[in-house]
């Protein structure tokens, strides 16, 4: 029955992911703003839903191995995989704010974080911890985030004089279908989740190996599916959008919030995951400044280096 479960979550998941592209990338052209901005906040918050749901659940259980892991493992997987098989499949056009902008401040958000969990080092305490104080820092960067974005969406209205004028473009179609395509995410990567967790215990799979691998994997497929959906039907905007997007809401809201419903308690072997995290992102920033776009050669480099990355935290667990 598991073998079946999964075989529907993953078909949710592509046709969710097919729905949710084509209905926010017309939303975008409706409101006139750039898709690059759907991808940010829309698609990219839709997509983060299962990280979401999986760490402040854990952080309410007590469980902030759980909780970080799912975040930065997720994050890593995004940056690596997602953007990997993506640029493979099609390469992504990067806009010029994306590269000034959007990719550095993913890469604030995750040096901020590596900071704020730093406490032995820099403040001498027994434990690393995400405190509440923490926690509101971050959604307070998150906000500053928003604002940013709807500074920019409004400055792209008023440059834009009237909507496309495209045929058969309707409000209420168009989220419909969106919300549609969100649904069979979220339930289609839960469901993928569940039932390959029920799988890996049945193979003999350690606990702590399945939390890294399953649920970090598991609830990154949104992000991977919608990307991969983008990026087929030419919308590299959405695609890379919602990664950096992703990422962004993944340290911002998701550790944030749990954080303020119950300080995280740091394992210090996470220290390593998030330097790794830093160091793809500027990876990815370095590779998008390669003539404003994301090729098949960085692509696969970077699907190389998710491999890399998985056989250190099987050795290492």
């Amino acid at each position: 029955m598991a073998y079946i479960l999964l075989i529907i979550g993953f078909g949710l998941l592509i046709k969710g992911a097919d729905f949710f592209v084509d209905g926010s990338s017309n939303i975008a052209r409706l409101l006139r703003i750039p898709p690059i901005l759907i991808g940010l906040t829309i698609v990219a918050f839709g997509t983060s839903s299962p990280e979401a749901t999986v760490s402040i659940i854990a952080a309410i259980q007590g469980n902030a191995d759980v909780s970080m892991g799912n975040v930065i493992g997720s994050n890593i997987f995004n940056l690596t995989l997602v953007v990997g098989i993506a640029t493979i499949l099609f390469p992504i056009k990067v806009e010029n704010e994306t590269i000034r902008k959007e990719i550095p401040f993913t890469l604030l958000a995750s040096v901020a974080l590596l900071i704020l969990i730093s406490d032995t080092v820099l403040q001498g305490f027994n434990l690393n911890t995400i405190s509440r104080s923490d926690g509101l820092i971050f959604l307070l960067f998150l906000s500053v985030f928003m604002y940013y974005v709807i500074e920019v969406a409004l400055k792209s209205r008023e440059k834009s004089k009237e909507a496309d004028a495209v045929q058969d473009v309707k409000w209420g179609k168009n989220i419909l279908i969106t919300l549609l395509g969100l649904a069979g995410i979220i339930i289609g990567g839960q469901m993928v989740v569940e039932n390959g967790k029920e799988l890996a215990y049945s193979w003999g799979m350690s606990e702590a190996l399945v939390g890294l691998t399953i649920i970090a994997i598991g609830t990154s497929l949104p992000e991977l599916v919608t990307s991969i959906a983008a990026a087929l039907k030419k919308e590299s905007e959405i695609a890379l959008g919602n990664i950096v997007g992703s990422n962004i809401f993944n340290i911002l809201f998701v550790l944030g919030a749990s954080a303020v419903i119950t300080p995280l308690e740091v394992n210090g072997k996470i220290i390593v995951d998030i330097m790794m995290m830093i160091a793809l992102t500027v990876l990815l920033l370095i590779f998008s400044r390669t003539n404003f776009r994301i090729g098949k050669r960085e692509g696969l480099v970077l699907v190389l280096g998710y491999i890399v990355y998985m056989v250190y935290i099987i050795i290492r667990n």
